[in-house]
Order: C-alpha cells, then structure tokens, then sequence
C-alpha cells in the first residue's frame, strides 16, 4: 500500500471516530422532556397550586439535568421538590421517568391577571399559566349571602356569615355588634357561642349570627352593625331586621278578681277587659268560653274587630250554671284569641243551694216544731 493510500486511510478514520465521538456526546448531554396535565388554571389571591411534574428521559442514554424555575413576579414563593430533596438536578436513567413537586403561593397583594411561569430542565422546558381570578388584599372579609330578613318582635334573626381572614398572618378577631338599644346579639362558631374567633391564614369561618329584638320594639327597619377586629385588620358587615311588631294581648276583669258567687240555675253578668300590650294592631279578636257541662256563657260582643297598641276593650260575659249544679267551686275558662296570639282567664264560681230551698227547709222545720207541740198538747195529759 502507498503512502498516499495510508494517509488517506488515517484521514477516514479520524473523520469516523470524530463522528462517533460526537454522537456519544451528544447522547450523553441530551435532555429529559417534562410533563404535567394541567398547564394552566385559575385561582383566587392567597391560594396554593400543587403541580405534579414527571422527568421523562428517552434520550437513550442517562440524562443529568439541571431543574430550575423562572419568570415569577416579585412576591411570588415556591418549592420544587423530589422525594424529601429540594431539587437543584436530577439523574434520570434511560426509558425511565422521575416525579417533581412543584407549590406554588399566590400572593395575596396581586392584580387580577394572566401570569406565565417556565420550569426548565436542561434544554426542555414547560410553561405553565395562572390566572389570578380578581384583586387581591391583605384584608379581611365579613360578608352573607342574606343581609335581609323580616318577622315580628317575637322572633329571633338568624343570618349565615363568613369571615375570612385574607392576611398572611393568624388572626383573632374579637366579634362586635352596635345594634339599637333592647337588640341582643349572639355570634355561634360550630354549635358554641362566641366573642372572639382566632383563623389562620388565608382560612374561613362561618358564623352564624343571632339577632333578638326587644318584644315592645315598635315595627320598622332596623340597621345592626357588626365588626371582626384585630389590631392589624377589621372587616365590617350591615345587616338590616324589618320588624313587623308584637303580638300580644291581656285579658282580664277590670278589677283583676277571678272569682264570683252563683246560685244553682242562676246567671250572672261578669265585665271582661282585652288590652293590645304589643306593638302591632289586633284584628278580629274572637271572644270564646269552656265551661263544664249544661252551664252557658255568652259574650256581648262576641267578637273584637280591631285593636290598636296600647289600647283596650269591654266585654260581658253573662254566665248561667246548670240549675241541677250542686253547691261546690266550677272553673269557667274565658278566652280572647287571634291566629297570633291569645289570652285567658279562669274564673272560680262558687255555686251556692237556691235560697228557696232554704225557705222551705225553714218552713218544714217550723212544721215539724209545731207537730211536735200539737202531739203533746193533746196527749201530754194523759
């Protein structure tokens, strides 16, 4: 062989083991792909994503990539992490794939916005979006669904409220109220009352709250304002009663005596008084009576149209008892009701023997006294 053919030799040779040089590199230094099923999501200020990100490597050979996150806005905080390990590189063996963990924290100072972040793992690299859904705060929040709601004086407001605590710090948040003179208020954290509500962190709480007008309040619409405080943030909370007014009457006589006097058979007329001592009108009072077996009671009127707040009207109840009645105490039960409300009196009837059983009782023994004289008068001598 020439010397022009063994240079020639040599050359192709270098030019082959170049190539192969290259390609091993090149297979040596190639990149694992990322992978995660959800690229892009929609969260509120102060939230968590958890993203869970496979490490594929097909490359065929062994990959070692260096794994890093970029584009966050200032203020924004994650974690990567595989296994126990924060990850700066990871190994990854060839058809095989390795699992990273990446938290990321929405602040809760942002704007309502898009924002685009990048995890790179050597020359692969994965975009991923969140879209921060409105403006965030480092606030507190005191809101409900229902600030509204209606019933009489009576009743007690129940509303739903959620407290949230939107700062980044545990909070204790002591509950108070301005409601009107005679309102209480109650606040309820899971089934317990409360005066204060500790939360942590970007957390929230129901509460249900109480409210309890005073029964001689007058109908209307009642404004009752409500604070959670700490000394670093307040949230505040309106929340409106309409009261429709009280319902309630006192029946009775006018000089308050239940108890009376009748003979047998015999009626008697006793006066009856209703009083409105609520807040609101009483229409259509109707006047009734439960009285024991074959005694009658009847009302004059027997019925009340109308009856303003603080006013009050006269009845007659007339009585007849039963003229078989032995003597003995009878309960006569008078009744003033409406659909909301009603009132009573029980009234105690002696019941007396007719006095003129005891006039002929007199006379028999007057008769009998007289016999006796007679008989010894005649037959005294002998």
């Amino acid at each position: 062989m020439s010397i022009r053919e063994l240079l020639i030799k040599s050359k192709i040779t270098t030019v082959l083991w170049s190539i192969v040089l290259s390609c091993s590199a090149l297979t040596a230094f190639a990149s694992a792909s990322l992978y995660t099923p959800y690229t892009h999501v929609a969260v509120a200020p102060g939230q968590s994503v958890d993203y869970t990100i496979d490490l594929i490597n097909r490359s065929g050979a062994t990959s070692n990539d260096a794994i890093s996150v970029t584009g966050f806005p200032q203020g924004w905080r994650y974690t990567l992490i595989s296994g126990a390990y924060t990850a700066k590189s990871i190994a990854v063996l060839n058809g095989e794939k390795k699992t990273l963990t990446l938290k990321v924290e929405v602040p809760y100072q942002v704007e309502k916005n898009t924002y685009k972040f990048y995890v790179r793992a050597g020359s692969s690299v994965l975009e991923l979006a969140i879209d921060v859904t409105e403006k965030g705060s480092n606030e507190s929040e005191f809101s409900t669904a229902q600030p509204n709601m209606q019933g009489n004086a009576n009743s007690t407001f129940t509303y739903r409220a959620s407290l949230k605590n939107r700062t980044a710090q545990k909070q204790l948040y002591a509950m108070m109220s301005d409601a009107p003179r005679g309102w209480s208020v109650t606040f309820n954290v899971e089934g317990r009352s409360v005066t204060s509500v500790e939360m942590e962190a970007n957390t929230s709480k129901d509460i249900q709250i109480d409210l309890k007008p005073s029964s001689q309040i007058g109908a209307g619409s009642y404004k009752v304002p409500l604070r959670a405080v700490t000394g670093a943030t307040s949230a505040a909370l309106e929340l409106e009663a309409v009261v429709t007014g009280s319902y309630e009457m006192q029946f009775s006589t006018p000089t308050g005596l239940v108890s009376d006097k009748l003979n047998a058979g015999g009626k008697r007329q006793i006066q009856v008084v209703v009083r409105n001592t609520g807040s609101s009108d009483l229409t259509a009072i109707q006047l009734k009576s439960q009285a024991p077996a074959k005694w009658e009671v009847t009302y004059d009127p027997t019925q009340i149209d109308k009856l303003a707040p603080g006013a009050e009207a006269t009845a007659y109840a007339t009585i007849r008892s039963d003229r078989r009645a032995i003597p003995g105490d009878y309960i006569v039960n008078l009744d003033a009701s409406t659909p909301e409300t009603s009132s009573k009196i029980a009234l105690r009837i002696t019941v007396k023997t007719s006095a003129i059983w005891g006039w002929l009782g007199f006379l028999i023994i007057v008769a009998a006294l007289a016999g006796v004289v007679y008989l010894f008068r005649k037959y005294g001598r002998r």
